[in-house]
């Protein structure tokens, strides 16, 4: 089988509703910091030229540094000018931390606790620092579950019942690892544990917090935390998706799958536009969207890929799925949509090529044991990273066309950022930084 082969000057934009943190060489070349999952527009995709397409962990092949990480966690890293940002758990002292590494060496710079609490009962591809922050340059923002002794009793929901009640905790913290404010938005209990990933939208940090009670989407202000919009979800369902936000028409959209729908709202105020009943229960994969068509992957028990008109009102279940196919297993990583190809991994370790159009499935490959990263695209190629650490670089095309197969010698469950010309991947162990050297 194949998975057997082995700061410049920083310019601040608004694109779409989302934070774009560019940066300019002298050279003239363009670069990105990646603030956030899924890097500056949230989807997974870099506009860098130059970035690599092979190495190797084991040889030490373009491989600039690695360093290591204290402790454990699938949160991915961040880059802002020099600075990497992550998160990770200290599970003997039961500490959830901040890490700040240096980008040029790997140092790491500084390590600050967030939270000491109970480890939660957690899925066993899940950890308990899985949650990535996000930066806007001046603070970081991050969130974990603060766990209680209480515990849900029989009378409650029987997916509840012996799991522990949590509070999400979401704190903000400047550049010299000071903190500037701490908050806990809303309950979280979940039996597969804790995650969600800060999304920033113009004065706002944004969180999702579906779990198996009383879910809701929160709005935050950035500069002291204090509460801007909640709104309360439909279904009481856990589920783990980030949300994308796109300007569409002049229409800012906040869009995400979970508690047993796929939805709609305004970042401002939290007002829904539109909604799609289903189609399954329980969502992680992120939506993604080409300029034409939200694409939606999912889930749990059943199995979903959408494409989706964004400029509808109310219930749009019957007029605004533009296609839908049940043909692949996806459920964990996020896609990517590029030259008309939506890119959709599943956690079996196949890979499939649907045109974006209209839903057709292009091919079916095999190509790892399994996925839990998010797969990422720059220089016309797409990057998949499987959980027994290689990378597997493609060219789209209508026939599978790999460009490379980059062992790392570590799993990875985290998915990769792209800064400056280079890669940076975090292991279950480690922090790599990836390219030629500088």
């Amino acid at each position: 089988m194949r998975w057997q082969r082995e700061r410049g000057r920083v310019a601040m934009a608004i694109c779409g509703g989302v934070l774009i943190a560019c940066a300019t060489w002298s050279a003239g070349s363009e670069v990105e910091n990646w603030p956030s999952w899924r890097g500056p527009r949230g989807d997974g995709t870099s506009r860098e030229a130059g970035v690599p397409t092979h190495w190797n962990g084991l040889t030490g092949e373009n491989i600039v540094w690695k360093t290591e990480v204290p402790g454990i966690g699938h949160a991915s890293p961040i880059v802002w000018g020099d600075h990497i940002f992550t998160v990770s758990c200290l599970t003997e002292s039961l500490e959830r931390v901040l890490l700040c590494f240096d980008r040029q060496s790997g140092q790491l710079r500084w390590q600050r606790t967030v939270i000491r609490s109970p480890l939660e009962r957690k899925h066993r591809l899940n950890s308990h620092a899985s949650g990535t922050p996000a930066t806007d340059g001046e603070l970081v923002y991050v969130t974990f579950l603060d766990v209680s002794d209480q515990r849900f009793g029989p009378e409650d929901d029987p997916r509840r019942r012996g799991i522990p009640i949590g509070r999400m905790v979401v704190a903000a913290y400047d550049f010299q690892g000071n903190r500037r404010w701490q908050v806990e938005p809303g309950d979280f209990s979940s039996v597969h544990g804790y995650r969600s990933d800060p999304v920033l939208f113009e004065d706002r940090v944004i969180v999702n917090g579906d779990h198996d009670g009383d879910s809701y989407l929160v709005a935050l202000d950035r500069a002291t935390g204090e509460t801007v919009w909640k709104v309360e979800r439909w279904n009481r369902t856990r589920s783990y998706v980030t949300p994308l936000i796109r300007e569409i028409d002049g229409r800012a959209q906040l869009v995400l799958s979970g508690s047993q729908h796929i939805a709609s709202y305004d970042p401002s105020t939290g007002e829904m536009h539109w909604w799609i009943e289903g189609p399954t229960e329980q969502f992680v994969a992120s939506l993604v969207y080409d300029g034409q068509l939200f694409f939606m992957t999912a889930g749990f028990p059943t199995y979903h890929v959408m494409g989706i008109r964004p400029d509808g009102s109310g219930n749009v279940t019957d007029s605004h799925v533009e296609w839908h196919s049940t043909q692949a297993r996806c459920y964990v990583p996020s896609p990517v949509v590029l030259a008309d190809r939506l890119f959709v991994s599943d956690d079996r370790g196949t890979v499939n090529c649907f045109r974006a159009s209209d839903g057709e499935r292009i091919w079916r490959e095999r190509l790892a044991r399994g996925y839990s990263a998010s797969a990422v695209t720059a220089g016309g190629l797409v990057y998949l990273v499987a959980d027994e650490g290689v990378t597997t670089v493609i060219r789209p095309a209508d026939t599978l066309e790999i460009v490379a197969e980059n062992p790392l010698g570590e799993n990875v469950y985290a998915s990769p950022a792209i800064s400056r010309g280079q890669i940076y991947l975090r292991s279950e162990r480690h922090l790599y930084r990836i390219g030629s050297s500088p």
